[in-house]
């Protein structure tokens, strides 16, 4: 009797670890990371907005953006992360950015604009923008390996839906999220979950 409870015991405890195996494979933490990394910056686009709003700037700036994008071309190659993928990436943060700010200036055009100063731009959001940019350089180098799975598109919309759920996300940023995470998969896009 003994001797069959030992047995099953070792039997069941093979089986749950055999799904642990096989999610281990799976495991989507540096996605997650990454995802969080995006959220971080797409956060930055209030306050960037704001400083442009009160100091009457446009949302673009094609120098700055072209600036950028070289400049993570260039970092991304010396971390070993492919500099095209930094560079698409990097372009959906720019335009998910923006389609952030441009909604806060509709939204200020027909209610009411923001009150109070904003955080200056060169000493305190854009500090904040580089060290973003640099943990996202080394984040797209632990993804890398995803990129080109099959799943890829669906592991990312898994991974924005758990941080959705984590983070209790602004729905109203989800656009916005999803267009940030657009060239993470080989294949493009964020793939729906069922």
């Amino acid at each position: 009797m003994l001797c069959a409870l030992v047995s099953a015991l070792t039997v069941g405890f093979a089986l749950a670890l055999a799904p642990a195996a096989a999610r281990a494979d799976s495991d989507d933490t540096s996605l997650t990371n990454l995802i969080s990394l995006v959220s971080q910056r797409l956060a930055l686009a209030e306050p960037v907005a704001q400083w442009k709003w009160i100091n009457h700037r446009p949302i673009t700036d094609e120098r700055r953006e072209a600036a950028l994008l070289a400049e993570v071309a260039k970092r991304a190659q010396a971390a070993g992360v492919d500099p095209e993928f930094a560079r698409e990436f990097f372009q959906d943060q720019i335009d998910a950015s923006k389609d952030v700010q441009n909604a806060l200036f509709e939204q200020w055009r027909k209610l009411r604009p923001p009150e109070g100063p904003a955080p200056d731009l060169a000493t305190r959001t854009r500090p904040q923008l580089d060290r973003l940019t640099q943990s996202m350089i080394a984040a797209l180098g632990r993804v890398e390996a995803l990129r080109a799975a099959p799943d890829c598109p669906t592991r990312v919309a898994q991974g924005v839906a758990n941080w959705k759920s984590l983070t209790r996300y602004d729905a109203t940023q989800t656009e916005a999220l999803n267009r940030a995470l657009g060239h993470v998969c080989e294949s493009g896009g964020v793939g729906a979950t069922g």
